[in-house]
C-alpha cells in the first residue's frame, strides 16, 4: 500500500513537472520573438552598445535609462537568401503599415543608387521604407553578384520595391550617374503607386526628417507645386565642365578628351545652371524629362560633360513653363546636410570624422550639427569607419518616426528597447512597448491628463 502510494506520488510529481515545463515552452513560443530575452549566444547579445556620446540624443538618460540595441545582424540577414519574407521584415524591424492618413494620401517615390556597403544600404532602406511609397534600386553593374543577389532578395520581399530594369556601370562625375536616375524614372512612371514626388539617394545617405516630415515639407506652401533643385547660374570657374569635351573612363573617372577640345553651345539656347545632384521632383516634371525634346536634347548634349547631374536637373527646372519650375529658387531647398572641406569655418566647424573627396564622413560628434540643421537627408556615412554615428542617428530617427505615428506601434518596429537601471526597479522595455502601442492621440491625451 505504502509502495503504491509512493508510486502514485512520484507519478503526480512527474506529471506536474511536465505540465510546468510544457507551459513554459508554450509561453516562450507564443511570446513575440521581438520581446523574448536574448540568449548569451544570440545575435542580440553581441550587439554593439550605443556610445556614451549618443546618450544626449536618446530620451531617458537623465533617469538612468539605458538603450539596448536589438539589431546586429543586418548584413547577415540580407545575405541569407533562404529566409522567409515575413521573418525578414519582422527581424529587421521594417515598418509594415502607413503611420498616418496624411502619409498614406501622399506617397513618395525614391531612387537609390548603390554599389557597396550592403549593411548601410539595408539600414538606409529600412529607415526610408513605408508601405505606401515606391522604391527603385539601381545596383551598379560593377557591383559583385553576391551584392546584387542580396539586394534582389531584399527587394523581392516588398511589392513596392524593385531593381532598375537597366543597370549602368556608374563612374564618379560621369554621365552614367545621371543615366542611372533616368533609367529609374522610366521604371517609376510604370508603377501602379500614385506617387507625388520623387527623391534620389545614394547608398551613403541617411534620413534626418521622418517620412511624415518629408510629406509636410513637400506639401508646404513653398514647395507644394514646385521642384526642389538647389542651384544658381553656372559660375565662371565651373564653365570648364560644360565648355570642354570630356570622356568617361568606365567605372573609374572622367577626363578631358584632349587639350582645348571645346563643346558647342547648349541646345535650345538654354542657360546652364550649376547645383546639387540631389532633388525632389514632381511627377509632371518627370513626365517632361522623359518626353520633352528640350530635355532629351540637353541629355544628349550632356554626355561628354563633367558631372552632368549637377547641371541637368537644375537647368531644366529654370525653363519657364516647365511643370513645377522654380525660376528664382537659388539654393533654396534643404535637401542634404553635407560638410564640405572648403566650407570649414563658415558653414560648419570642421569634420569630426574624416574627409573623402572633400566631403565629411560623419563621426558621432558631427550629429548635433546634422540634427540641428534638420535637412531632409545627411551625407555621408560609413558603417565601418564610424559605426557609432550611424547607430545613434538611426535610433534617434526611429524614435522620432514612431513618436509621430498616429496608429498603434507594433513591437517589431523597435530597433532598441529601454532598460531601466536596477536601482529604479521598473521594467522599462515593456513599459516602452505599452506606451508606443497607443496611438499618437492617445499618448497626447495621457500627457494632458498628467499635466492637468
Amino acid at each position: 500500500m505504502c509502495l503504491l502510494e509512493g508510486t502514485k506520488c512520484s507519478f503526480l510529481l512527474c506529471l506536474g513537472m511536465s505540465i510546468i515545463i510544457c507551459s513554459l515552452i508554450y509561453l516562450r513560443t507564443w511570446m513575440p520573438t521581438e520581446l523574448q530575452p536574448s540568449q548569451p549566444n544570440s545575435p542580440a547579445a553581441s550587439c554593439r552598445p550605443f556610445s556614451a556620446g549618443c546618450k544626449a540624443f536618446l530620451p531617458g538618460a537623465e533617469k538612468g535609462v539605458e538603450w539596448s540595441r536589438r539589431d546586429c545582424q543586418v548584413e547577415g540577414y540580407a545575405l541569407n537568401g533562404g529566409l522567409q519574407c515575413s521573418n525578414l521584415t519582422r527581424d529587421l524591424h521594417f515598418i509594415t503599415k502607413p503611420l498616418s492618413l496624411e502619409e498614406e494620401a501622399y506617397p513618395l517615390a525614391f531612387i537609390v543608387t548603390v554599389h557597396k556597403e550592403l549593411e548601410l544600404f539595408v539600414r538606409l532602406f529600412r529607415a526610408i521604407y513605408m508601405p505606401q511609397n515606391v522604391y527603385c534600386i539601381h545596383v551598379d553593374a560593377k557591383a559583385s553578384w553576391e551584392y546584387r543577389r542580396a539586394v534582389e532578395n531584399l527587394a523581392s520581399c516588398f511589392n513596392n520595391t524593385f531593381l532598375s530594369s537597366k543597370s549602368e556601370t556608374v563612374t564618379y562625375a560621369g554621365f552614367s550617374r545621371l543615366q542611372a536616375d533616368v533609367n529609374c524614372m522610366k521604371d517609376l512612371t510604370k508603377s501602379k503607386v500614385g506617387w507625388k514626388k520623387v527623391v534620389n539617394l545614394c547608398g551613403q545617405d541617411f534620413p534626418v526628417k521622418s517620412n511624415w516630415e518629408l510629406v509636410q515639407y513637400m506639401q508646404s506652401k513653398e514647395w507644394r507645386d514646385r521642384n526642389m533643385t538647389p542651384g544658381v547660374k553656372q559660375p565662371v570657374w565651373m564653365r570648364h565642365r560644360t565648355h570642354l569635351q570630356h570622356k568617361e573612363i568606365t567605372g573609374s573617372h572622367v577626363v578631358p578628351k584632349g587639350p582645348g577640345l571645346k563643346k558647342g553651345p547648349p541646345p535650345h539656347n538654354l542657360q546652364v545652371y550649376f547645383g546639387t545632384a540631389y532633388y525632389a521632383l514632381t511627377r509632371d516634371f518627370v513626365g517632361f524629362v522623359l518626353k520633352s525634346p528640350a530635355a532629351h536634347d540637353l541629355l544628349e548634349w550632356s554626355k561628354d560633360t563633367f558631372s552632368p547631374d549637377e547641371h541637368y536637373w537644375v537647368t531644366l527646372n529654370h525653363i519657364k513653363g516647365v511643370p513645377g519650375s522654380h525660376i528664382d529658387g537659388g539654393w533654396e531647398g534643404d535637401i542634404r546636410a553635407i560638410k564640405w572641406r572648403d566650407q570649414e569655418g563658415r558653414a560648419h566647424s570642421g569634420c569630426k570624422g574624416h574627409y573623402i573627396r572633400d566631403i565629411c564622413v560623419y563621426g558621432i560628434e558631427d550629429l548635433p550639427w546634422i540634427i540641428n540643421r534638420n535637412s531632409m537627408f545627411a551625407n555621408k556615412f560609413e558603417s565601418k569607419s564610424f559605426p557609432e554615428a550611424l547607430d545613434c542617428l538611426e535610433q534617434w530617427h526611429r524614435n522620432k518616426v514612431l513618436n509621430q505615428a498616429t496608429v498603434p506601434v507594433e513591437p517589431s518596429w523597435l530597433l532598441a528597447t529601454q532598460i531601466q537601471s536596477k536601482s529604479s526597479g521598473s521594467s522599462g522595455s515593456f513599459a516602452l512597448v505599452r506606451w508606443l502601442s497607443l496611438s499618437k492621440w492617445e499618448r497626447e491625451e495621457i500627457k494632458l491628463r498628467k499635466m492637468g
